[in-house]
C-alpha cells in the first residue's frame, strides 16, 4: 500500500479551488443583505483568498458548499464570514484634527457635564480609546463621560475590549499621551502596552449591525457620533438611511464625524458642514 498522503484520495486544498463568478455574486449578495457592505466586482480574488482559510477550518472543499452553509441564517459560520471580509484599518489619533476640533466644539460657551459619544465601526478599539483619553484630559473626572463603541466584527471587538496592544502601535503617539493613557508591560508582557483603567473604563464595547432595523441604544442622545471610513463600503441609498438614523440619534447641535473621503454633499440630510468632514445636526430635515 502506498503510504504517502493523497494516495487514492483527493487532497483538501481550498487554495486550489476557484471561486466562480456566480458563487462570488451570490456571496456578495448575502454580505450586502446582511451588513450593507457592497463589495466591488473586482474584489473576487480578495474574497477567494480570505474565504480559502475558512474552507480549510470548517473542512469544506468548494466555495459552493460554503455558500450553501451560509444560506442557513443562524449558522455560527456567519460571524466568521463577516469577520473575514471586513477591513479593519485603524490607529490611535487617526485623522487627529477631529479630536482637537471635537473638544473645541463641545466646550463652546456652555460645556456639557454629561458626554455620550458613539464610535460606530470601532474596529480594534483605537478610535474609542483615543476619544476616551482626549475627553478625559479635556474635561477631567468632574464630567460624566460615556463612550459606546460598536462594530459588526466580533473578533475585533474581543481585541478592543482587552485594551492590550503591541508597543509598536503607539510609536507614532506623542510621548505626553503615552504617559497619560498607557501602561507598559514587563516580564512576559514586555513589548505590550495596556490602556490605563481610568481610560479603558470609559468605553463600552458592543456588537451592532448598522443595518439592523432597531439599534439597541439608550434613548439618551449622543453629543457626537464618529462613523469614519465605514460608509464608503455602503451604496448611496444605504448611506442616506444611515445618516437619517444618525441624525435621530444625535442631540440638538450634535456632531457627526466621517472619513476624509465621505463628504456629505446633500444639504437635505439634516447636517451643516463645519469643514474637515465634521458636521453639525440641524433641525429635522
Amino acid at each position: 500500500m502506498n503510504g504517502f498522503p493523497g494516495a487514492g484520495f483527493d487532497l483538501l486544498d481550498p487554495d486550489r479551488e476557484i471561486l466562480s463568478v456566480n458563487t462570488f455574486k451570490a456571496l456578495r449578495e448575502l454580505l450586502y443583505n446582511h451588513s450593507g457592505i457592497a463589495l466591488a466586482p473586482h474584489k473576487i480574488t480578495m474574497v477567494q483568498s480570505r474565504l480559502a482559510k475558512r474552507l480549510r477550518i470548517v473542512g469544506l472543499r468548494t466555495y459552493e458548499e460554503y455558500l450553501h452553509r451560509l444560506e442557513t441564517p443562524d449558522d455560527p459560520e456567519w460571524s466568521e464570514f463577516i469577520n473575514a471580509l471586513t477591513t479593519n484599518l485603524t490607529s490611535f489619533f487617526r485623522e487627529g484634527h477631529h479630536f482637537t476640533r471635537m473638544v473645541e466644539l463641545l466646550k463652546g460657551s456652555d460645556p456639557p457635564r454629561r458626554l455620550r459619544i458613539w464610535s460606530a465601526g470601532c474596529s480594534t478599539g483605537e478610535e474609542p480609546y483615543t476619544l476616551a483619553m482626549t475627553l478625559l484630559k479635556a474635561f477631567g473626572t468632574g464630567s460624566s463621560i460615556q463612550i459606546l463603541a460598536t462594530d459588526l466584527d466580533t473578533a475585533v471587538l474581543e481585541t478592543a475590549a482587552r485594551g492590550v496592544y503591541p508597543a509598536s502601535r503607539i510609536e507614532s503617539v506623542e510621548e505626553a499621551w503615552r504617559r497619560f493613557a498607557f501602561l507598559r508591560g514587563t516580564g512576559d508582557r514586555k513589548g505590550l502596552v495596556r490602556l490605563r483603567p481610568e481610560v479603558r473604563h470609559l468605553v463600552t464595547f458592543r456588537q451592532l449591525n448598522l443595518l439592523d432595523s432597531h439599534w439597541d441604544l439608550d434613548r439618551e442622545p449622543f453629543q457626537a457620533v464618529f462613523c469614519r471610513n465605514v460608509m464608503i463600503y455602503f451604496d448611496k441609498p444605504t448611506q442616506r438611511r444611515l445618516l437619517k438614523r444618525f441624525h435621530d440619534a444625535l442631540a440638538p447641535d450634535g456632531l457627526l464625524f466621517v472619513g476624509h473621503s465621505e463628504a456629505l454633499l446633500d444639504a437635505a440630510l439634516g447636517f451643516e458642514s463645519l469643514g474637515q468632514t465634521i458636521y453639525r445636526r440641524k433641525a429635522a430635515p
